[in-house]
């Protein structure tokens, strides 16, 4: 999801940025901060937990893993306030739920955020090696569940709450924009903010244009594939009826596809497609003087970015946008790929269990070397742009799973971590999604109706 933005939320806050002096200034500045190329070689992550309030008997047990059957029970507790998670995290709280504290990174580097409704989340720092980087967040994890457990506050390793009714638990006037702009739109913006968690990849840009272009088309085109490798969210409390192998990213493709769903098969050029529909794409929020606080930070209807760059909005917001409120609008765009000055690789559910570590070794593999890359967009051209039927299918649909079996070897076949890499082919080549692997997770049977008791209202 990673929808958190980590800097202060007040324009009077902030330092004076430039202003914006027409679109095409806009399209450059764009290219430029969301595009930064130079030689690959790192690679980063943020992976997401529901948390949950411990009571009574389940409270005495301390910090410990959950047994495989109980995952999905584990989400009908009530979810922790956020006054109660920055006491928990205490200096590592981050300032959206405690304005003061010094949110200092985690023994491995990690710093902890929080979403919407209540999700915890680990930002890594960039590093040249997945297994280092998974030893790191492994050490992270481990330190954040004890600081959590001393609050009787439990992680849960799952992708879509199966219990709970969605939430927002942080009242900063970001979110109370989303809020009233996706539900314009339908449910999904409310359930992906709140009932909903990933396990997102970062990987550098390039080396050069042409670099980029191919690691841009390899990571879209092995995304159809990624997704039903990976899919492991069948149930989701409060989506509409329909039995979908990952609900998570169905509440992506459908909260709103001006936003969410580029084109990006329509663009030669990524670089200046994706600057176009940036400054093309809905204006979801403005940000408001810290004066003007009280004002709902709502964007007017049926308006972009560019309209309000042209001119239009003059009347009804008072000023013109600069470089900071263009940066801002970008954190609230949501595309499978997101440039941010390296590719966010947004489209995977989070794992059960401790499984997070093996998508993290996919990516990291198949954008390697060039080769890997090349590798990895022959192996999945069959099933480029079927991110529905991915979401909806999984493994289900024998051309998905195939992909998806031939994405796994070409990435075993660049990564020093094979072995961890053949059970996950295995698996995938069975037709079995992580939950049933590992035995953790939401139950795999999406007519299951979800269980109420003890829910969050």
């Amino acid at each position: 999801m990673a929808v958190t933005l980590e800097h202060p939320e007040s324009t009077s806050d902030l330092p004076a940025h430039p202003a914006l002096s027409s679109r095409a200034a806009a399209e450059a500045f764009l290219g430029g901060v969301c595009f930064k190329v130079g030689p690959p070689g790192l690679v980063g992550a943020e992976l997401e937990w529901f948390t949950v309030c411990r009571t009574g008997r389940t409270a005495r047990r301390g910090v410990r893993r959950p047994a495989p059957d109980e995952t999905h029970h584990l989400l009908t507790g009530p979810r922790p306030t956020t006054e109660l998670l920055a006491q928990a995290l205490g200096p590592h709280a981050p300032r959206a739920i405690a304005p003061d504290s010094p949110a200092r990174p985690l023994p491995g580097g990690s710093r902890v955020t929080v979403e919407p409704g209540g999700q915890i989340e680990l930002s890594s720092i960039a590093v040249t090696d997945a297994a280092d980087l998974c030893a790191r967040l492994r050490a992270d994890e481990q330190r954040l569940r004890e600081l959590l457990g001393a609050r009787s506050i439990r992680m849960v390793a799952a992708a879509a709450d199966p219990a709970r009714t969605p939430r927002c638990q942080l009242g900063l006037p970001r979110y109370r924009a989303m809020e009233h702009y996706f539900t314009r739109i339908g449910p999904y913006g409310r359930l992906m903010m709140s009932n909903t968690a990933a396990a997102q990849v970062s990987v550098d840009i390039g080396a050069d244009h042409a670099d980029l272009t191919a690691r841009w088309t390899a990571l879209h085109t092995v995304g159809p594939a990624l997704i039903a490798a990976f899919a492991c969210s069948p149930v989701l409390r409060g989506a509409p009826t329909g039995e979908w192998a990952s609900q998570r990213m169905r509440t992506w493709l459908h909260l709103d596809p001006a936003r969410a769903c580029p084109p990006v098969a329509d663009w030669p050029d990524p670089v200046v497609g994706y600057a176009r529909w940036a400054l093309d794409a809905p204006l979801l929020c403005v940000r408001r003087s810290e004066s003007a606080e009280r004002v709902a930070w709502a964007a007017p209807p049926d308006v972009t970015f560019g309209d309000w760059l042209s001119g239009a909005l003059d009347d009804m917001i008072g000023r013109r946008p600069d470089i900071g409120d263009l940066e801002y609008h970008l954190t609230t765009l949501f595309p499978p790929v997101r440039p941010a000055g390296y590719f966010e690789v947004r489209y995977l559910d989070a794992q059960p269990g401790d499984g997070w570590s093996v998508p993290i070794t996919v990516v990291d593999a198949l954008l390697s070397t060039p080769a890997a890359v090349a590798d990895a967009t022959a192996a999945a051209g069959t099933t480029a742009g079927r991110w529905h039927d991915a979401a909806r299918h999984g493994l289900a649909e024998p051309e998905l799973r195939a992909a998806a079996v031939a994405v796994l070897e070409a990435a075993a076949a660049h990564s020093s971590l094979e072995p961890r890499l053949s059970a996950a082919i295995r698996r995938c080549a069975a037709g079995r999604p992580p939950q049933d692997e590992s035995g953790h997770g939401a139950p795999a049977h999406p007519t299951d109706p979800p269980s109420t008791s003890g829910a969050a209202s």
